[in-house]
Parts: structure tokens; C-alpha cells; sequence
């Protein structure tokens, strides 16, 4: 299974939010930061600013921060926010054509997967694998405030 780009930015900015918790982070900060697409980048913001894991003040001086604490933000949940939808084959989306999906048991078996790969997720938080400020220094063309 491989998360899409959309959820790789979201847990990127989140995690960037989580290690400037003291302050507004920048989608153009971020984005320079991680080398990625300013106009990807703010649609995530979007997305995250919509399901209430960011918070955005508009304005010259604006920018994002933690809605939550990262201690309370777990990874699972963002991931269930940004995936537009789980289905790791064709028998589990919508549009299921195949011809052996009554009898084959291959969908119990991935149903059984995915619920394992979000229930690890959920035994972390957005704490556990925020990053020092000190990387992003390092990784970063530009300096931080």
C-alpha cells in the first residue's frame, strides 16, 4: 500500500507545524522547506485547516499552527482525513468489476491488512515523530525565524 501524495504533504506540513508549535508556519516556508509544490501545499493546508488539525490566520503576518496539541493528534486520524478512499484492489472500491469478488477471500484478507496498517498508525501521535527544529535548519535553503 503506498499513501498518496496528498496525505505524504499533510503529514510533512503537520509535522512542520509540530515542530514550530511556538509560532505561524508558512505554506511557502514549509514548501521551500521540503523542496514541494507551493500550490499542492495549500490545498492540503485546505484540507487540514477544514477537518480541524490546523488552524489558519489570514493576513501579511498570517499563517498555520496546531488546532490540537501534537500530543493528541494521531497519525491514523490524519491519514482517514487526506486518503480519498482505502481501496488497496479493485474489490474493495466502488466500482468493483471483478468476476471472482462472491467468492474470492482475498478482500477479508486486505480488509484485516488495512486495519492493522491504521491501527498502528493510531498508536502514534503527531508528537511522537515530530522533528527537532535543528533538521529543519539543516534541510532547509533558508533560514528559520
Amino acid at each position: 500500500m503506498r499513501l498518496t501524495q496528498f496525505s505524504d504533504y499533510a503529514l510533512r506540513l503537520m509535522m512542520f507545524a509540530a515542530a514550530n508549535e511556538e509560532r505561524l508556519v508558512t505554506i511557502d516556508e514549509t514548501a521551500k522547506t521540503y523542496d514541494i509544490s507551493q500550490e499542492h501545499l495549500k490545498k492540503v493546508a485546505n484540507q487540514l485547516t477544514k477537518t480541524g488539525f490546523l488552524t489558519a490566520t489570514r493576513g501579511r503576518f498570517g499563517g498555520l499552527q496546531l488546532a490540537l496539541p501534537a500530543s493528541s493528534i494521531k497519525l491514523g486520524d490524519i491519514v482517514r482525513a487526506t486518503e480519498p478512499d482505502f481501496a488497496i484492489a479493485e474489490c474493495m472500491g466502488d466500482n468493483n468489476k471483478c468476476r471472482i469478488a462472491s467468492r474470492c477471500k482475498l478482500k477479508r484478507a486486505l480488509k484485516k491488512a488495512l486495519q492493522a496498517f491504521l491501527e498502528t498508525l493510531d498508536e502514534y501521535s503527531l508528537q511522537d515523530i515530530a522533528l527537532d527544529t535543528e533538521l529543519f535548519s539543516i534541510i532547509s535553503p533558508h533560514k528559520m525565524p
